[in-house]
């Protein structure tokens, strides 16, 4: 079953291997997959929305809500994990009869990006890390109190101005008061819950993919970081930049986690570069 809506904020439905599945479309031209992360009442949207109107304007982009967030579908039965994920997100790309794309992943989409250049990499095209996770840390404090979040308008004050960005006057009351609202819509809290109960480390260790498989990947790749990110750290990327064969670093200073928003302008236009948008794929 599909269905289609009037807004690009609004977005569309399609059937995923039986799961409603909640997506953005925009543009033409080499398609660009952008995957979320995994912060309380997230949707591709609250992501990508800076993002997505850029990159339409030379390429096809799709940002589809995983399984489990946003408006896609909640299984009563689902146990979320990255397979789960990347199941989900191959089966998306067959849906959009996608056989080929770039692809960009925040944070857990970062973590999701690699699991899938592995498990599929003649899929891949070009990828984009962006305060990825993927690899072992040791939880952090930030990521603590983001899969710990529990719906409140100053714990999500708090979340914003203290871990996802480096500035804390970009937590202001009409952002704080979209995401707090977000993620206590019916269903978004219960099945966050059921992703990553504490204690975390054991969720966080199986997103990791093995170092080996990271540096079979033959995908040229751009790593994007916030200095101060204190959700995942910038060690994490540092030890990408090591595994993978074709990568390269840009590291934002004075930026936190949400690079994509706090940064905007520059991290738009380094994507674009960087994919070579209107060549080949």
């Amino acid at each position: 079953m599909t269905g289609t809506t009037t807004t690009l904020e609004a977005g569309a439905y399609i059937d995923v291997d039986g799961h409603s599945t909640h997506y953005h479309e925009a543009g033409a031209g080499d398609t660009v997959v952008l995957i979320h992360g995994s912060g309380p009442g997230v949707t591709a949207w609250a992501n990508w929305r800076t993002t997505i109107p850029m990159l339409a304007q030379s390429a096809h982009v799709l940002a589809p809500d995983l399984l489990g967030f946003g408006y896609s579908a909640r299984p009563a039965d689902a146990r979320y994990s990255k397979d789960v994920w990347v199941d989900h997100l191959l089966g998306f790309l067959r849906a959009k009869n996608v056989q080929r794309a770039h692809v960009v992943g925040n944070s857990l989409g970062g973590a999701l990006s690699l699991a899938l250049a592995v498990r599929e990499p003649e899929r891949v095209g070009r990828m984009v890390l962006m305060g990825a996770a993927g690899l072992p840390f040791p939880v952090t404090d930030g990521l603590a109190a983001v899969w710990g979040y529990e719906p409140g308008l100053e714990a999500m004050r708090e979340l914003i101005a203290e871990y996802f960005a480096y500035n804390s006057a970009l937590a202001t009351d009409d952002l704080v008061r979209l995401r707090f609202e977000a993620s206590r819509q019916p269903g978004f809290q219960e099945s966050y819950r059921q992703m990553f109960p504490a204690p975390f480390q054991r969720y966080l260790d199986a997103l990791a993919t093995p170092d080996c498989d990271i540096a079979a990947i033959a995908a040229p790749t751009l790593l994007l970081h916030g200095r101060e990110d204190k959700v995942v750290p910038l060690d994490v990327s540092l030890r990408l930049l090591e595994l993978i064969p074709n990568a390269e670093l840009h590291v934002f200073g004075k930026c936190g986690h949400w690079t994509m928003i706090e940064r905007a302008q520059g991290f738009n236009s380094l994507v674009s570069q960087f994919l070579a948008l209107g060549m080949p794929v």
